[in-house]
């Protein structure tokens, strides 16, 4: 992707290739990257929440994803990063999800695809993995197992390298959902047939604990946190409502991350409501003169 360029519309981005992601708020640095713009570049880039994760994450963009979802609610918004940077762009939501990773892997990504030179870091970073490190030894995923400790500690390694990155990105953590454990076994079935594992390849008991030392990081490194393992289970039925096969999530799964992720953001200054446009609304252009609505954001 070319420095500087920028999508029409608020857009998925699911390559394996890094991106500037959005606008910095040190004056100098932001006069760094216009000076690499191409000729005929906006001045700017849209600011860009990056959501990091498994296939929960890459996942986000179908049809009743929270990705996309969480697209349309804060497309064409003028975003507040300060008190100082006002930013009349929309933001781009950039989908950043490695379906089977865990965190030991995911430390692998961190600077191709959060560079720390970068002149533009993300406005907001989801953090969402968990549910492949607490796959159990002995059974068909136990590659993607990742012990509860080390689990913890790539979470504060991740947050600590986008931190580093730069101190205004919001960092969310989520942890990751219930397991229904009959739903596994019943995928297996259809996956494996007769040679479909007994006992299920992950448990709720053993992902909670993983969600708990996901919750407890936050609270150590004062960043916001969804505790997405405990909200679902406070819904009657939340096996079936929830999770389509155990572990990924329904329409209305996609529908709890959203609404969490927006609750987090609103909490964090970022209503999608109060901010203005990116450009005139249509109903403001005058169709023989439309310099003057445009005049006017200049």
């Amino acid at each position: 992707m070319v420095r500087g360029s920028l999508l029409s519309t608020t857009t998925a981005i699911t390559d394996t290739k890094h991106t500037d992601l959005c606008p910095e708020i040190s004056a100098e640095r932001a006069k760094k990257a216009e000076d690499k713009m191409p000729i005929g570049a906006p001045e700017k880039a849209r600011p860009q929440f990056v959501l990091f994760g498994d296939s929960i994450t890459e996942q986000s963009f179908k049809l009743g994803g929270w990705g996309a979802s969480l697209a349309n609610t804060y497309s064409r918004k003028l975003f507040v990063l300060s008190v100082y940077i006002f930013l009349n762009f929309k933001a781009d939501v950039i989908v950043r999800g490695y379906g089977g990773y865990n965190t030991r892997w995911a430390l692998f990504l961190l600077n191709h695809l959060f560079p720390p030179n970068s002149l533009t870091p993300p406005a907001v970073v989801t953090i969402f993995f968990g549910a492949n490190d607490a796959a159990l030894l002995g059974q068909t995923s136990e590659r993607q197992y990742v012990p509860l400790e080390e689990y913890k500690e790539n979470l504060r390694k991740i947050v600590k390298h986008l931190k580093d990155c730069s101190s205004t990105t919001l960092v969310v953590l989520i942890t990751p959902p219930p397991i229904d454990e009959d739903g596994r076994k019943e995928y297996s079935r259809s996956v494996y047939g007769e040679n479909a594992m007994k006992q299920p390849e992950r448990t709720n008991d053993n992902t909670g604990t993983y969600a708990r030392q996901c919750v407890e990081l936050a609270k150590e490194l004062n960043v916001p946190c969804i505790d997405l393992w405990s909200k679902m289970q406070e819904t009657i039925g939340w096996q079936e409502r929830f999770l389509s096969d155990g572990l990924h999530l329904t329409k209305e799964g996609n529908a709890v991350v959203h609404q969490e992720v927006v609750r987090v953001l609103i909490d964090n200054h970022l209503q999608a409501e109060r901010m203005k446009h990116d450009f005139p609304h249509h109903s403001m252009i005058d169709g023989n003169h439309p310099e003057k609505a445009f005049a006017a954001e200049s």
